[in-house]
């Protein structure tokens, strides 16, 4: 028979002991974020990520893919690391991957890899077509046209440098437009160099060479988004 000791709102059941401590949760883990790493700016976007807190996995095989939270795609020259990515056979997974609702943050040549079409592809190049966009390769001036600037984007302004950078030159049906080259995004007149479809983000620009984290932290919302999900 169960003893019975007074509550606070008359007897009720003694406890035979201590109950099982509570459940205490560990640290969630840090978000891992893919930095695609066969050529191009792989260095400078994975210290910007990991000073957020991420941890940073270089992308050089499909079976990287699988335990990401969210994906960078550097820039570099887009018409060499398209080949890549066939030669390697990263192509399709990486299409599969993104088609899933991964994240992805497309900076300089990882716009170009991002967009449907190239208005002056290098011979054979190929994209990956996930993002209703046609961009124009070296847009704004060869190598020694480099410029630092502060971008008008959604997300406020965005110091960033522009290097051979792509043209956004049209966007289809449900693609935002999100940033542009000296004009607030919704100035019609100004170039387009950032857009968003989703989890899909391409620009034209390099933040990662400003130290501005901007767009790594909008990425980083996302992921957290689809974790939680």
């Amino acid at each position: 028979m169960t003893a019975l000791v007074p509550g606070p709102d008359g007897p009720g059941p003694a406890s035979d002991g201590p109950g099982p401590a509570p459940r205490r949760s560990g640290p969630a883990r840090p978000p891992r974020v893919g930095v695609l790493a066969l050529q191009g700016g792989v260095r400078e976007h994975a210290r910007m990520l990991v000073g957020l807190g991420a941890d940073v996995v270089p992308v050089r095989r499909a079976d990287q893919l699988d335990a990401l939270d969210a994906l960078v795609l550097p820039g570099g020259e887009s018409s060499t690391i398209d080949r890549l990515l066939r030669v390697l056979d990263l192509r399709d997974p990486l299409r599969a991957a993104i088609a899933q609702g991964l994240p992805v943050l497309g900076t300089c040549a990882g716009l170009i890899l991002l967009a449907d079409r190239i208005e002056d592809p290098a011979p054979g190049q190929q994209t990956l077509g996930v993002l209703d966009v046609t961009v124009r390769r070296n847009a704004f001036g060869r190598q020694a046209d480099s410029s630092e600037e502060t971008v008008a984007t959604v997300l406020g302004p965005v110091r960033a440098a522009f290097i051979r950078a792509p043209l956004v030159v049209s966007v289809g049906e449900g693609v935002e437009v999100i940033a542009r080259r000296g004009a607030e995004p919704t100035d019609t007149d100004a170039p387009i160099v950032g857009v968003r479809c989703g989890d899909v983000t391409g620009i034209a620009v390099h933040p990662e060479l400003t130290g501005d984290a901007t767009f790594h932290r909008a990425l980083l919302g996302q992921a957290a988004v689809r974790r939680a999900g």
